[in-house]
């Protein structure tokens, strides 16, 4: 199975078990339904309830992106793993200040882990190695999640200004700016952010935990808040590391971008070149220390939902994902 990204406006049908996308020029792709994992639409797609209802009893997952490519929402099957067991030990952990502060430091942990990892490769980053370093320690002093957020706000702080030492000029960055992003290189993160997060709450569907439980971030409404925690292992380990092969590669350039008032965000071009890296990355594979087998980048964050059920249900503490590669 695979993810389908569609960029073009047009219609998605279902005649029998295949799922027909046309676009506006007449041009119709069918796909087979056992083909299919996820489905991201992001241009102006018409869909029919004989559609929705027949991806639903497939357990098929579509994401929805808004005009500048940025995640709005998400078609999500009635869940078929559920666990009132393992919600009702989701939310104890979220109650309790200790072990909630146990999940989200770990979340903090491995996302500092990646970003050291990731400058390390880059000469000329050791001074903002140890400022991210010294965050990390302040992290095992934190009081609260409150001080903790703050620990890992200012690492990566030091973390996004590391990038000018290593970025082609183009893409130098002042400051992180997310809502909305007014240059290339936020809006090219605020976008692998968006596709991480997708990918995150795709794994955890698949699994028995309730994507809206947190611990790191405050459960909210409107948003799988558990996404956002598990995404902070990721982000560096995945999508940044696509965008430096981007940027230094030449591989992405200014004309991959557009502008709006106070508004930069990727084109078609610049989003598909980034999908195909990233669908690349996500099904390369490791051999996996404990498992003993190749498994995929994809596959990888599957494990750590399962790792943390067992934590929650006080089967195996929690060790956050840390790349030993």
């Amino acid at each position: 199975m695979r993810n389908y990204y569609i960029f073009t406006n047009g219609k998605i049908r279902r005649k029998e078990n295949t799922i027909y996308i046309e676009n506006e020029q007449g041009y119709k792709k069918a796909i087979p339904i056992e083909d299919v994992d996820t489905i991201h639409v992001f241009g102006e797609v018409e869909l029919n309830t004989k559609l929705l209802n027949f991806l639903c009893q497939q357990g098929k997952t579509v994401h929805f992106y808004n005009y500048y490519g940025f995640y709005s929402g998400s078609l999500m099957p009635r869940e078929k793993n559920v666990s009132g067991h393992l919600v009702v030990k989701q939310v104890e952990h979220f109650l309790d200040p200790e072990r909630r502060f146990y999940l989200a430091f770990s979340f903090v942990e491995s996302a500092i882990f990646h970003m050291l990892r990731n400058l390390r490769e880059y000469k000329k980053t050791e001074e903002f190695q140890e400022k991210i370093k010294r965050e990390l320690t302040n992290a095992v002093e934190a009081k609260s999640i409150s001080e903790l957020m703050g620990c890992e706000g200012r690492a990566k702080e030091q973390y996004y200004e590391a990038f000018n030492i290593f970025l082609k000029a183009d893409f130098s960055i002042e400051k992180r700016e997310k809502r909305p992003p007014k240059n290339p290189i936020n809006a090219l993160i605020s976008f692998a952010n968006s596709m991480i997060y997708t990918t995150v709450l795709n794994e955890i569907y698949h699994t028995q935990l309730n994507p809206t439980i947190s611990y790191l971030h405050e459960p909210r409404e409107r948003r799988y808040s558990l996404s956002l925690d598990i995404a902070e292992i990721f982000k560096p380990l995945i999508a940044d590391v696509i965008i430096f092969k981007l940027i230094n590669n030449n591989m992405i350039k200014l004309e991959d971008f557009e502008e709006d008032v106070n508004y930069c965000y990727l084109n078609d071009s610049g989003r598909k070149k980034f999908i195909k890296e990233f669908d690349q990355k996500l099904n390369t594979t490791i051999k996996h220390r404990k498992l003993k087998r190749n498994v995929s980048y994809r596959t990888i964050i599957r494990i750590e939902c399962y790792k943390l059920i067992k934590h929650i249900l006080e089967d195996e503490v929690y060790v956050p994902f840390k790349a030993w590669w």
